[in-house]
């Protein structure tokens, strides 16, 4: 990044993985503008006040965005752009959810799961195109969990027609909620990395920018809050018991490692060009077999656009195709 002021924006930036990485592009360059984007606005001030006093930049705020809400999601944006802050040049889209005790919903219907890790950041990154410096960056926080081959432990991805993801049969299935809850994670990442090849294919045949488009891997960080809706035993096991794989199992990693990597797909100049490609932790690698299917990025594309209802004012790409 270059000396000058410029804006990062971060969702979910007021803790584990999103704070290490707002702590790392704050401490990068003082001149960085960090916004921590989160539904909770206490936990968003606690944040900031401690990221104030680690990184000694001043720098540093947050604005309200509920990635379950629509409405929500166009209110940030809006509110972003009366702001006087310096330009935007980079969206971290790391917030995340993973459900495994019921099926929850977001408040447009959606099962939020996917309404909340892929189609929140969908209507985000494209309302905020516009306003990204023409050299700026976009990093989305996928899983090695969208991939079987890596043996992670979790459920395949299953892609589906978009809308089945968006409105699920509660009926067709008699596999435990539990498994279910864990499929529609590994799936919500799996279009993560769908929207991220899509996004950046469309930014360089449809505009003059050099806007690039990423995606991130940040291994099992256990002990951060996606177990929010394990059951007790499960949590405790989450918390206290596997961190001890980040000393000797690879790619399970602590936030702080895996936030230092993440912060240097803004930060550092050697990315300057990179684009429409996945990292596990600072290491470009291939996603999986099926990340890379056309066809399937393609109608996730087209329905997300139903679905968020974007219109062609709020992006700078052609949203109807």
């Amino acid at each position: 990044m270059s000396p000058r002021k410029q804006t990062v924006i971060i969702t979910g930036g007021n803790s584990g993985l999103g704070y290490e990485c707002a702590k790392k592009v704050a401490e990068f360059d003082k001149n960085n503008h960090v916004v921590i984007a989160c539904r909770n606005a206490v936990k968003a001030k606690k944040a900031v006040d401690s990221l104030i006093q680690e990184t000694d930049n001043s720098n540093i705020t947050s604005l309200e965005l509920d990635l379950s809400s629509l409405e929500s999601i166009r209110g940030f944006v809006h509110e972003f752009s009366q702001k006087d802050y310096p330009p935007l040049y980079a969206l971290v889209c790391n917030a995340g959810v993973q459900f495994i005790d019921k099926t929850h919903f977001t408040k447009d219907g959606f099962e939020a799961t996917f309404g909340v890790n892929h189609l929140g950041h969908f209507l985000l990154a494209n309302m905020l195109l516009e306003q990204i410096t023409h050299s700026g960056r976009i990093v989305f926080v996928s899983s090695g969990t969208h991939d079987p081959l890596k043996k992670t432990g979790m459920p395949a991805p299953v892609f589906v027609a978009p809308k089945l993801l968006a409105y699920p049969d509660h009926t067709s299935s008699n596999e435990a909620i539990f498994l279910i809850g864990r499929r529609r994670y590994t799936t919500s990442k799996l279009c993560n990395l769908y929207f991220t090849y899509e996004l950046a294919s469309r930014i360089n045949q449809q505009t003059e920018t050099n806007i690039t488009v990423n995606a991130f891997d940040p291994g099992m960080m256990p002990g951060t809050g996606l177990a929010q809706s394990y059951t007790p035993f499960m949590k405790f096991v989450w918390k206290y018991v596997l961190p001890a794989l980040t000393l000797f199992v690879p790619n399970v990693n602590t936030v702080r490692q895996s936030g230092k990597a993440l912060a240097a797909l803004v930060t550092d100049s050697k990315h300057n060009r990179t684009t429409g490609k996945y990292f596990e932790g600072t290491k470009e690698i291939q996603s999986s077999e099926l990340s890379y299917n056309n066809e399937n990025r393609k109608q996730l594309w087209k329905v997300s656009v139903e679905l968020s209802k974007l219109n062609k004012t709020e992006t700078i790409l052609e949203a109807s195709q």
